[in-house]
């Protein structure tokens, strides 16, 4: 299992908010633990999304980040926020997963050359347990998940974190282990590969895209307290 990542330096310490969460979790507070989970959920799901590019596999990556760093609270010492804390702890099982599923595709391609590479289907927006997404401007939603999708790998995590979720440029240098300038340089290199008429179009609705919230928020939240052993 790799290592619970260390931040040194961060745009912002932990809040007392934080540091007093983070104390109250690790003494098994179910409310702490839901806080938390409720919190930070959409945004880690975005992070895990914008690696693996399919909705389920990213609703496990955060599970999984979730039981590693509530399995590691001793850790937190609030160099960093809470956020971002969680966030490097997440992009990192994302990595962890694709590299492994890169390799086992790899293998399988080896073994039977004429076994085609898997193709991920862009999941249906249509699922009766996500009213959220049906609530949301549909079509819009599904051209802007669609392009970041499509941007190549170097980009799709900047666009993601800075346009979609909203981070500072610092947040982003942060999280992504790459200097401002980079970040700025790769977000303006992804806009270019948007089509500016999308970009006019999906402004006034980004905090929309990627939901994740109401029973789906509820769902995993229940299951990683559940992984835990923690009443809910």
């Amino acid at each position: 299992m790799p290592s619970i990542p260390t931040v040194a330096r961060d745009a912002g310490s932990a809040s007392a908010d934080d540091l007093d969460l983070a104390r109250r979790a690790s003494t098994g507070d179910p409310q702490a633990f839901r806080t938390i989970m409720t919190t930070h959920n959409q945004a880690l799901y975005r992070i895990a999304r914008a690696v693996i590019r399919n909705d389920s596999e990213a609703e496990d990556v955060v599970q999984e980040a979730y039981v590693r760093a509530f399995s590691h609270l001793d850790s937190f010492r609030g160099e960093a926020t809470l956020s971002t804390w969680l966030s490097r702890i997440t992009l990192n099982e994302a990595l962890g997963r694709l590299r492994r599923k890169k390799r086992a595709d790899k293998a399988l391609r080896a073994e039977d050359p004429g076994v085609p590479a898997q193709i991920i289907p862009f999941p249906g927006s249509s699922s009766g347990d996500d009213p959220e997404r049906m609530m949301a401007q549909r079509q819009i939603l599904q051209l802007v998940e669609r392009a970041t999708d499509n941007l190549p790998d170097v980009y799709r995590g900047v666009f993601m974190a800075r346009v979609i979720e909203g981070r500072s440029v610092e947040e982003t240098a942060e999280l992504l282990d790459i200097r401002a300038e980079t970040v700025k340089t790769r977000l303006y290199r992804a806009r270019l590969l948007v089509r500016k008429e999308l970009e006019q179009q999906i402004g006034p609705v980004l905090l929309d895209a990627f939901p994740f919230a109401g029973r789906r928020c509820e769902r995993l939240t229940a299951a990683v307290m559940q992984r835990l052993g923690i009443p809910t």
